[in-house]
């Protein structure tokens, strides 16, 4: 298929998707938003939460998210895309998966956090075996960092793609996590591959 006939059906696409429409209603920078917000509806992530790290973090509908509901939140977004600022929210451009950036992350919270979300994803190839991969790496790497920061109480909330590591990230995490929970909020689209990965109370 054509780039230019990629481009019109995202474009179509966008124009029918009803959480594009009530994003943009609601003041929110993605449809992504929703995803959160269902999770959290669901699981109660961000009760009684006051220290919260965003990884993959662009454009910012997720953090936007939390500061909405919790305003005495401390929220540091971290993503290799620049992105406009939002009120309350830190920034930090970079890669996560870099030493030095997660020890800065460490350093300007100096203490365990309570919640971990990650919504990394790579670049879409068209391989989607290899990309479930990829994007299953970045789960594993943004979960290991979660059990070494989080509080003995804290969550981990990640984006988790069906595919060959699947089972392997799922046993993981029930080694490192009390509860375990996999869930596809409504707001993903149907075709898509992704689900969530929940996670609560340090082991």
């Amino acid at each position: 298929m054509k780039k230019n006939k990629i481009s019109k059906n995202w474009i179509r696409r966008q124009k029918k998707d009803i959480y594009v429409r009530q994003s943009k209603i609601e003041g929110y920078r993605s449809r992504a938003v929703y995803k959160l917000i269902e999770i959290d509806e669901k699981f109660k992530i961000f009760n009684n939460t006051k220290s919260i790290i965003d990884l993959g973090a662009a454009p910012g509908s997720w953090s936007q998210y939390i500061v909405k509901k919790n305003k005495k939140s401390e929220v540091l977004a971290i993503d290799l895309l620049n992105f406009e600022k939002i009120d309350k929210v830190n920034h930090l451009v970079g890669d996560f998966t870099k030493t030095e950036n997660q020890e800065k992350i460490k350093s300007f919270f100096n203490k365990k956090v309570d919640v971990v979300i990650s919504d990394m994803a790579v670049n879409t190839t068209g391989n989607k075996n290899l990309d479930s991969i990829v994007t299953g790496e970045l789960c594993i790497d943004a979960m290991e960092f979660a059990y070494q920061n989080l509080d003995r109480k804290g969550k981990f909330v990640s984006k988790i793609f069906m595919g060959s590591s699947f089972n392997e990230i799922v046993a993981d995490a029930k080694k490192k996590f009390k509860e375990v929970n996999i869930f596809k909020p409504l707001s993903s689209r149907k075709d898509s591959k992704e689900s969530f990965i929940i996670c609560k109370f340090l082991r």
